[in-house]
């Protein structure tokens, strides 16, 4: 499956070579670190593959789904049910493997075009355009065969507190990183087919997923084509992307369901700047990784508009962000308001959300620099495993060093490319509308 990286220069060396081959300004050392960490990376992915258990894996197959769906219904006997597997979540993760075989996920090989994708910016080497282009054409193959449009959701069977949700449902939470994924590369290689494809993803965000209305001027989405909606993330996902297919194919009723789609987010923002995770009444914790989601989208919807309303939510997000979802060490912290108790203490995927966030906010918001140059050099001095992938999480006691692409490693991948391409090129040396936001905010 793809392009064989030992063969590759490193991005060290094609960083020296590309972009016409002129001389790079000098790096820092956390710059160099960096690279050698994307390159080790690169390579195991070539070795490891791009399948993996997942950080769900214990609740996929028969046994898992069966405890959990006692867990949601039959009260103490459902939590006797999940008790031996969340045991082993907490200090045996390796246990995943007898419960589930490996996967791919449409989400972690979106983030993985991105991440390469990136890294061709940085570097000018076409190898890793070539390795962004095979995930791309995977995601072709993998998308969800039941629906006319382009779409994607996961790859199994997920027991919710609402009942059963089928294997390729799509997820509007998974949906928007293809899109994004198309969309970079669309931008550096304009092809008729990809141009294609994000229309077609459009259409689906457009008019397969529902809205509801919620006030005058809101409207929720749903998470799938089938639900009701509520979930605060998952209309900053439709928002951002049919704000920015609505400027793609000048399509003013993409806009005006992404206003609606706003306007819900932007009513749902507690007073102290967080947002719940729904508005259900049930599930209105706060965590880490929702709240890099919303802001995310909030962010880069403002660089496509300006808009003021969302610059005034922001400033009073990023106080909240910074104030309650860090550890006094400067690494991310899971909750600051849990459902439940956790099982582990810092989690891959927080850090590669926190990462793009900074990324996306920190030209306006210069105090995410310094969270942004601590939450990175954490991850490269504790994370980094000796075969190149990185750890997962971390326990209450040990590590977590099981390799899940979509629950961690495909994002941190990205966010780190991410991080120096910004470096190297600098902000808005493409069109990416994953760049940073511009006009600034206030």
């Amino acid at each position: 499956m793809g392009v064989n990286a030992e063969a590759s220069e490193t991005v060290d060396e094609s960083s020296r070579r590309g972009r016409g081959g002129q001389s790079q300004k000098s790096e820092t050392a956390l710059e160099n670190q960096l690279a050698g960490a994307l390159n080790n990376f690169a390579r195991w992915l070539n070795r490891h593959g791009e399948t993996s258990w997942d950080h769900q894996s214990f609740f996929i197959g028969s046994i898992g789904r069966r405890a959990k769906s006692l867990y949601y219904n039959a009260g103490l006997i459902g939590t006797a049910a999940v008790a031996p597997i969340i045991f082993c979540e907490a200090f045996l993760p390796a246990a995943r493997r007898l419960f589930h075989r490996r996967i791919r996920l449409p989400i972690a090989d979106a983030h993985y075009a991105m991440g390469f994708a990136c890294l061709y910016q940085a570097t000018g080497d076409r190898h890793y355009f070539d390795r962004a282009v095979h995930f791309l054409d995977i995601l072709k193959a993998t998308r969800c065969p039941d629906f006319q449009e382009y779409c994607w959701g996961y790859p199994f069977d997920w027991v919710t507190r609402g009942g059963l949700m089928k294997r390729e449902t799509p997820l509007i939470t998974t949906t928007p990183y293809a899109y994004e994924a198309f969309l970079q590369m669309y931008e550096l290689e304009a092809r008729p087919e990809w141009k294609e494809i994000l229309a077609s993803i459009a259409r689906h965000v457009a008019y397969d997923i529902k809205s509801y209305k919620t006030s005058e001027h809101g409207s929720s989405s749903s998470y799938t084509p089938f639900d009701k909606g509520g979930v605060i993330n998952s209309a900053a996902y439709r928002a951002f992307l049919l704000t920015s297919a609505s400027q793609l194919f000048s399509n003013d009723d993409y806009l005006e369901i992404a206003q609606r789609n706003l306007s819900f987010v932007l009513e749902t923002q507690n007073e102290d700047g967080s947002w719940p995770y729904a508005v259900d009444g049930v599930r209105d914790f706060v965590d880490h990784f929702h709240t890099c989601f919303v802001m995310k989208g909030l962010a880069k919807i403002h660089r496509l508009t300006g808009d003021d309303a969302i610059a005034a939510a922001l400033v009073k997000a990023v106080d909240y962000y910074l104030r309650n979802l860090f550890y006094e060490d400067g690494m991310p912290k899971p909750f600051s308001k849990a459902p439940r108790l956790t099982v582990y203490k810092c989690e891959l995927y927080d850090c590669a959300e926190c990462i793009n966030l900074c990324l996306l906010l920190r030209r306006s918001f210069p105090e995410m620099n310094a969270t942004l140059e601590r939450v990175v050099q954490g991850i490269l001095n504790r994370w980094v495993r000796v075969d190149g992938s990185f750890r997962s999480r971390r326990l209450h006691l040990g590590w977590d060093n099981v390799p899940m692409h979509r629950w961690g490693q495909s994002q941190i991948f990205r966010s780190l490319a991410f991080y120096l391409r910004e470096q190297r090129v600098g902000p808005g040396a493409s069109n990416s509308q994953l760049s940073t936001l511009s006009p600034q905010l206030p």
